[in-house]
């Protein structure tokens, strides 16, 4: 985890903690290694809050715009950092739950600070037109409603811009908008423990792409961080471990269409779906490199769906149908957003070290996609006629 390393690093003598964003990668053996390192686990479901308390993250903190009763009652029993909460119902819905089980709910307001961090629009959080956050307008109003609750602690201050944010910048303005609420509050005595400045910086998907290391994000925010007297808090997911793996799938079919040539591969849109769904670039190179013919060529999945393209003519040397290409940068947002789209079977998750291999997530089995289903015999349902 050198990127980790880097970005803890980075802080020098700044009090900082960073908190690995689940929804990247939640891999068991993963999250272990996050563990290990003394990091925490931003999560944003129940499911991913119970996997990181399996995988060992005693520190969690419970994001996302929708959590539903029995999440925030089982966090909140389970133990949390504290909960991202992202508008007021949410918040008198935790109060409530709170009272009900005798519990203080550590909070902190994940504010929205209208900021544009260019990426793609489905992935940028930090404008005010999105479903994300608090305007920063409430924010005080609500933080003085806190501090009068007997079941609500403030305790942080919060923001998360989008994803794949490919420059500082944004991280400048919005930490300056954070900086604004936080002095005002202070003004108001009410005193915050932390400052969390969320996550998305940007993992290389071409070659030779530059782009800032999780270090360049800090250093352009210690100006600002110094003489504020709080922990602050990132939560990065695909520049740690964005790189950290490959999708290796096999060519089937080397074939001819109309105007161009397809290389028909054994791995879909349901295993990795970001080209799909965002049009992202990802690199695709032989496994093996050898001389021979020189085609360009879409490379597709087996899928049916038109957008089950990863790559749009490339130049392949030497290919022949059973060879592996190998699809780069596929760590984060790859088994995480994996589906059964054409009754497919989802992947296994291979970890390697030097020479050594570990199977850390089995292939799954046909048997698998409908073991929790139930066969009813339809011919016993009156209104259904057959």
């Amino acid at each position: 985890m050198r990127h980790y390393k880097i970005a803890s690093r980075a802080f020098g003598d700044i009090r900082h903690s960073i908190f690995y964003s689940a929804k990247a990668n939640s891999n068991l053996t993963l999250l272990k290694a996050i563990a290990d390192l003394g990091g925490g686990c931003d999560v944003v479901s129940l499911g991913e809050y119970k996997t990181a308390r399996k995988a060992g993250i005693k520190k969690i903190i419970f994001s996302g715009a929708g959590k539903q009763a029995h999440e925030i009652e089982s966090a909140l029993k389970g133990g949390l950092k504290f909960f991202g909460v992202e508008s007021e119902n949410e918040l008198k819905l935790l109060e409530s739950i709170a009272s009900r089980l005798g519990k203080i709910a550590q909070v902190s307001l994940r504010i929205n600070p209208d900021v544009d961090p260019k990426t793609h629009r489905h992935i940028a959080t930090g404008l005010k037109s999105e479903k994300f956050g608090i305007p920063a307008n409430q924010a005080v109003r609500i933080y003085q409603y806190i501090a009068q609750s007997t079941h609500l602690k403030a305790v942080g201050l919060s923001m998360h811009l989008g994803s794949q944010i490919q420059t500082v910048r944004p991280y400048i303005e919005g930490f300056g908008k954070l900086k604004q609420i936080y002095d005002r509050l202070l003004e108001q005595k009410i005193v915050l423990t932390y400052i969390d400045l969320g996550g998305g910086w940007a993992a290389p998907y071409a070659k030779n792409q530059r782009l800032p290391e999780p270090s360049d994000y800090i250093k352009s925010l210690i100006p600002q961080m110094r003489g504020v007297e709080v922990e602050f808090i990132v939560e990065p997911g695909r520049s740690l471990v964005g790189n950290a793996a490959v999708l290796v799938a096999k060519i089937i079919y080397l074939k001819e269409g109309y105007a161009k040539k397809f290389a028909i591969i054994d791995a879909g849109m349901n295993d990795f779906i970001r080209p799909a769904l965002y049009g992202a670039y990802h690199r695709v190179e032989p496994v093996v490199s050898r001389q021979g013919q020189t085609i360009k060529a879409d490379v597709v999945g087996p899928i049916c769906e038109s957008a089950d393209t990863f790559a749009r003519k490339i130049t392949l040397t030497g290919l022949r149908e059973g060879d592996l290409l190998c699809l780069f940068t596929a760590g984060a947002y790859g088994q995480s957003m994996a589906s059964n789209y054409n009754s497919r079977l989802r992947p296994a998750e291979v970890l390697v070290s030097g020479n050594e291999d570990y199977l850390i997530r089995k292939r799954e089995e046909y048997k698998d996609l409908w073991q929790k289903q139930r066969l009813i015999n339809l011919k016993n349902i009156q209104q259904i006629k057959i």
